[in-house]
């Protein structure tokens, strides 16, 4: 991801697992702490937990995202709105 890249608020059905590569990254959980990323780092949100995560301002970020496919008739990923600068 680009310097202050970042995804929308989301949710996945059965959670996410984040692996941070390369860079530095942030990832929030709705009403929570923004939390830093860096190589090595591994983040997991749970089943429905509303969140985002993206590269830290002047920084690029590599990194794994791995989510499982809950089923046929239930979409694995949830987008909500765009997270604001002051989000």
């Amino acid at each position: 991801m680009a310097p202050c890249a970042r995804t929308a608020w989301h949710t996945h059905a059965m959670g996410q697992t984040l692996h941070v590569t390369d860079g530095i990254g942030l990832v929030q959980s709705r009403g929570g702490e923004v939390v830093v990323m860096r190589p090595g780092d591994t983040v997991h949100t749970s089943p429905g937990e509303g969140h985002w995560h993206g590269a830290a301002p002047e920084r690029f970020m590599t990194h794994l995202a791995l989510s499982e496919a809950p089923g046929d008739d239930i979409p694995e990923t949830t987008w909500g709105e765009h997270v604001t600068d002051e989000e």
